[in-house]
C-alpha cells in the first residue's frame, strides 16, 4: 500500500494522448509518472467529478465509476510500457488477463475536488521475444487522496504493427466473417436494467434469463465517444468490461431481485482468449455462482463468459456489492424468477 503524500508527482497537465493510446483529450486521465527502480513506478491520475460515461450511474450517493478506475489502470500499463520499459510508440498492445478489485467503496465517494490519484506500480514477471522484452505482467495499487481504493493485476504484450497485422490475418481466416448476420443495433435494454440513466451507455439488447443464467445480446456501438476513442480492428476490452458488468446487473434482478441501482462492482477477474470481430453477433452468458468460503454478505457472485457463436473469445468472474442499506439483502434462495427458469 501507498505512503500518503503525491510523492512529487504532478497534476498540472495530462501526459501525451500517444503514451496512453487515446484521441480524445478529455479522455486522457494520467498526469505524470516517475520511476522507483527497474521494476518500480509510481503513476499521478485526475478523476474528473463529471463524464457522460462514467458518472451515468443511478447508485446513489455519487461515487466514482469502479470501470474508471479500470481504465486508469489500463492507461497506467501502456505508459509505464512506453516511459520505463522501452516499448516503441507505433507497436500495438494486446491485454490478456486482468484481476480488478476495490479495496473501499468509501474511498469511491466524490468529494468538493476531482479525486487525485496516485498508483504504485511493480513488474511482477516478463515476457521476451528473443532478446526484445515483449510483455508484462503488473500489480497496481491505487490510491484516491491517500485512500487505498483499488487494486489490479495485468498482463499485457506488444508487437510491432506488421506482426500484429499478420496475427489478425490469420486469426480471421479461419473465421467466416463474409456471412452477413444479424446484429442487436436499435433496441437496447431500459438504462434502469442495468443501473444506467443514458440510453447510449446501454450495451445489451435482448436478454433472457434461463434458469440459472441470464443470456444478453451486446451491442457494440462504434460511434459512443468513451468505449470507442478512435477507429479499432477489434471489440475493446472495455467494452466486454462494461457488458460483463451489465449482464451481472442485469442478472442480479432477474435472479436475484436485487436492485441495479443500489448494486456496485467491486471485483472483475477476466480472461481474453480471442480478438473480439464486428462482423459477429456477441453475446454475453452470466451464470449465479452460489456460496462458496470467501462470498461477502450482501454480494452476488456472477461466471460469465463472452461468445460469438460458438466459439469463447473471453470470460470473466464478476462481484456485485450492495452499497446501500435500502438495497435488498442477497439471499441464497431462488427468486420467483430463477424458480419460473
Amino acid at each position: 500500500m501507498l505512503v500518503p503524500g503525491n510523492h512529487g508527482l504532478s497534476y498540472s497537465a495530462t501526459v501525451s494522448r500517444q503514451l496512453v493510446h487515446r484521441a480524445a483529450i478529455c479522455e486522457v486521465f494520467l498526469t505524470d509518472t516517475r520511476r522507483r527502480s527497474d521494476n518500480d513506478f509510481l503513476v499521478a491520475a485526475q478523476l474528473p467529478r463529471v463524464h457522460s460515461y462514467y458518472s451515468d450511474h443511478t447508485l446513489t450517493p455519487a461515487a466514482y465509476d469502479p470501470l474508471l478506475l479500470l481504465e486508469v489502470f489500463r492507461q497506467t500499463s501502456i505508459l509505464v510500457a512506453h516511459e520505463h520499459l522501452g516499448a516503441p510508440l507505433d507497436h500495438k498492445f494486446s491485454f490478456n488477463t486482468g484481476e480488478f478489485s476495490i479495496l473501499s467503496t468509501e474511498a469511491l465517494h466524490i468529494g468538493p475536488l476531482p479525486g487525485r490519484v496516485v498508483l504504485a506500480v511493480r513488474v511482477t514477471d516478463r515476457k521476451c521475444r528473443g532478446d526484445q522484452l515483449a510483455g508484462v505482467t503488473l500489480r497496481m495499487d491505487l490510491a484516491i487522496d491517500d485512500r487505498d481504493a483499488a487494486s489490479m493485476t495485468m498482463t499485457i504484450q506488444w508487437m510491432p504493427g506488421s506482426a500484429w497485422a499478420k496475427l489478425r490475418e490469420r486469426g480471421r481466416a479461419a473465421l467466416d466473417l463474409t456471412t452477413p448476420r444479424a446484429h442487436p443495433t436499435g433496441r437496447r435494454l431500459l438504462p434502469a436494467a442495468v443501473g444506467r440513466r443514458s440510453p447510449a451507455n446501454v450495451v445489451l439488447g435482448d436478454a433472457v434469463a434461463l434458469g440459472r443464467e441470464v443470456v444478453a445480446q451486446v451491442v457494440v456501438d462504434q460511434a459512443h465517444p468513451a468505449l470507442f476513442d478512435h477507429p479499432l480492428d477489434h471489440i475493446p476490452g472495455v467494452l466486454f468490461f462494461e457488458a460483463y458488468r451489465q449482464t451481472a446487473l442485469h442478472a442480479a434482478h432477474e435472479l436475484l431481485d436485487l436492485s441495479p441501482g443500489r448494486l456496485s462492482l467491486t471485483r472483475c477477474d477476466a480472461v481474453f482468449t480471442r480478438f473480439g470481430e464486428f462482423e459477429l453477433p456477441t453475446v454475453c452468458r452470466a451464470e449465479l455462482v452460489e456460496g462458496g468460503p470467501d462470498q461477502v454478505p450482501g454480494a452476488a457472485v456472477f461466471r460469465l463468459q463472452m461468445r460469438q457463436e460458438d466459439t469463447l473469445i473471453s470470460t470473466a468472474e464478476v462481484t456485485l456489492q450492495c452499497t446501500s442499506r435500502l438495497g435488498r439483502r442477497f439471499v441464497r434462495t431462488p427468486s420467483p424468477a430463477l424458480q419460473a427458469g
